[in-house]
C-alpha cells in the first residue's frame, strides 16, 4: 500500500497533531480503505497501541479518525481494545522501570491515590471503570502508577477496556462528521458530557449496592 501512494498523499501520512492533520489523513486513508481494509485497520491498531504504550498525545484524533473510516461497532471495538492493550503495555513498562520515577516526581500524588485504591480494593474493577470515564486523573498517570501501588493487571485491563467505551463512543460519533469539526473540542457537547456523567454514575451502582448489602447482613 505504501508504494501506491502519490507524492501529495505521502506528506499526510503522519501522526495527527490537530484536527486538520486528522482530516487530511482521513482523506488519504479513505481512498485505500476499501481495497486495503485490513492494512489500514492494522496500521491504526499498531499506531494507537504505540501512542498508548508510551503515553504520547494524539490518540483522541485516532479515535475520531476511526469513527470516520470504519463502521461504528468496528471502530468502538478497535479503540477500546487498543486503549486496553496499550495501557497494559504502559503498565508493564512502569512495573519494570517506573517505581523510581514515580517516587521521585509524584510521591504525594501516588501516595494519595494508593490510599484511595486501598479503600476500593473490593471493587477495583468498578473504580477503574469510573476513573476511565471521568477526567479526575490523567490516563497516563493511571497507567504509570497502577503497578506501583499494586493494582492487579486483570482488573486494570478489563476496567480500561470497559471504561474507555463511553468517551470513545463520543469521539467515534464525532468522527462521522469529521469534516465539520474545527478542533477536537468540537467533539464534546452538552449531550456527550451528560452521557459520560450517566455512565460514570452507573459504574458506581454495583459498588453502592454491594455496600448496602454488606451493611444489611452485618
Amino acid at each position: 500500500m505504501v508504494f501506491s501512494l502519490c507524492r501529495d498523499e505521502v506528506q499526510h501520512i503522519k501522526l495527527p497533531k490537530d484536527i486538520d492533520d486528522a482530516k487530511n489523513l482521513g482523506i488519504v486513508l479513505s481512498r485505500y480503505k476499501d481495497r486495503f481494509f485490513y492494512q489500514v485497520l492494522g496500521a491504526v491498531f499498531i499506531i494507537y497501541i504505540f501512542l498508548q504504550t508510551f503515553a504520547i498525545p494524539g490518540s483522541i484524533f485516532l479515535s475520531i479518525l476511526s469513527g470516520y473510516l470504519f463502521p461504528f461497532p468496528v471502530a468502538l471495538l478497535l479503540v477500546c481494545l487498543c486503549s486496553a492493550v496499550g495501557a497494559s503495555f504502559c503498565y508493564l513498562l512502569s512495573y519494570l522501570v517506573g517505581r523510581r520515577i514515580i517516587n521521585k516526581y509524584f510521591p504525594d500524588k501516588a501516595d494519595s491515590w494508593a490510599s484511595t485504591v486501598n479503600r476500593h480494593r473490593d471493587s477495583l474493577l468498578n473504580y477503574i471503570i469510573f476513573l476511565r470515564i471521568t477526567p479526575f486523573l490523567p490516563n497516563w498517570f493511571i497507567n504509570v502508577t497502577s503497578p506501583i501501588i499494586d493494582v492487579p493487571l486483570r482488573p486494570f485491563f478489563l476496567g480500561t477496556f470497559l471504561g474507555v467505551a463511553p468517551p470513545s463512543f463520543v469521539a467515534i460519533q464525532a468522527g462521522t462528521t469529521l469534516y465539520q469539526l474545527t478542533s477536537s473540542s468540537d467533539a464534546v457537547s452538552f449531550y456527550s458530557i451528560l452521557l459520560l456523567a450517566v455512565f460514570a454514575v452507573l459504574s458506581l451502582v454495583p459498588v453502592l449496592f454491594k455496600r448496602k448489602l454488606r451493611e444489611k447482613f452485618n
